[in-house]
C-alpha cells in the first residue's frame, strides 16, 4: 500500500493538482467539485476535510477545505506546498464588512492582510510582517473580472483570531486606513505562500454587514457565491496557462 504524503492530508503524489481552491467548509468544496468538476476523484478524507481533483474545461483543478482560523489553513497550506508540488492556490470563502458602505454580495480581491493574531509576530521575533497576495493571481483574478463584468474591490483584509469579540473592537481606526472587511485566515495563508515561493490569493464575498447588521439573503449569498467560485475556477485554469 501507498502512504500519503503529508500528516494531515491523505493523498498520494499526483493525486492533487497544482492549483487548488480552497474554502473554509469542507462541504462546500465538495459541492464546488460536484457541481463544477468533470469527472472529480475525492483524494482526502482525513479528519473530513474533503479535497477532490477533477477537470475545469479541460484543465486539472482540485478543491479542498481548510476549516476555520489562521492554525487550521497553515496546515493544509504547508502541506500541499511543501509535500505535494502546489503552486497555486485561491482562498473562496466569506468575509464581514467593517465599513457600511460594503454591502452584502460584494466580491473582494484581498492584496494584503493585517491581523490581530500574535502567530507572525511570534515568527518575526516581535517585528511586524506585512503579508500580501501573489501578483501574478491578482493580476489574472482582476483581468478574468473585468471580462466577466464582475465590479471587485481590491484592498486589504483584516484578519482576525475571534469570531466572537467580548469588547469592543477600533473597526473604525482600520476603514480610514483602508481596510473594509475582516475574515480569519489570510494573513496566514500569505504568509506561507511567501516563505514557500508559492502564490496564493482570497477571493472573498462581503456575507454580512458587523457594522449594519446587514447579512446576506438567499438570493444574494446564491448569486454572489456564484459569482466568486467562478472567477475562483476561471482564475485557476488560466494561471496553469501562462
Amino acid at each position: 500500500m501507498v502512504k500519503s504524503m503529508s500528516v494531515h492530508i491523505g493523498a498520494k503524489m499526483g493525486e492533487i493538482a497544482p492549483t487548488v481552491l480552497m474554502p473554509g467548509d469542507p462541504l462546500r468544496a465538495e459541492f464546488i467539485a460536484k457541481t463544477y468538476l468533470k469527472n472529480p476523484v475525492c483524494f482526502n478524507r482525513v479528519r473530513g476535510m474533503y479535497g477532490f481533483t477533477g477537470l475545469y474545461k479541460g484543465k486539472e483543478i482540485s478543491v479542498m477545505g481548510h476549516g476555520m482560523g489562521m492554525p487550521s489553513i497553515m496546515i493544509y497550506a504547508t502541506e500541499l506546498l511543501s509535500d505535494y508540488g502546489v503552486k497555486n492556490i485561491i482562498r473562496i470563502g466569506t468575509c464581514g464588512g467593517i465599513d457600511p458602505a460594503f454591502e452584502v454580495g460584494k466580491v473582494i480581491l484581498a492584496n494584503g492582510a493585517a491581523t490581530d493574531s500574535n502567530m507572525n509576530m511570534l515568527t518575526f521575533g516581535g517585528m511586524s510582517y506585512a503579508p500580501v497576495a501573489s501578483y501574478p493571481l491578482l493580476r489574472m483574478a482582476d483581468d478574468t473580472a473585468r471580462k466577466q463584468g464582475l465590479d471587485v474591490h481590491i484592498g486589504p483584509v483584516l484578519t482576525q483570531d475571534a469570531f466572537y469579540k467580548t469588547h469592543d473592537f477600533p473597526y473604525e481606526t482600520w476603514v480610514e486606513h483602508g481596510v473594509h472587511v475582516v475574515e480569519m485566515e489570510v494573513a496566514a495563508l500569505y504568509t506561507v505562500a511567501s516563505r514557500l515561493d508559492a502564490n496564493a490569493l482570497a477571493i472573498l464575498t462581503v456575507s454580512d454587514n458587523v457594522i449594519t447588521g446587514e447579512e446576506m439573503d438567499s438570493e444574494t449569498r446564491e448569486r454572489a457565491l456564484t459569482d466568486m467560485i467562478e472567477l475562483a475556477l476561471e482564475t485557476g485554469v488560466s494561471i496553469n496557462n501562462e
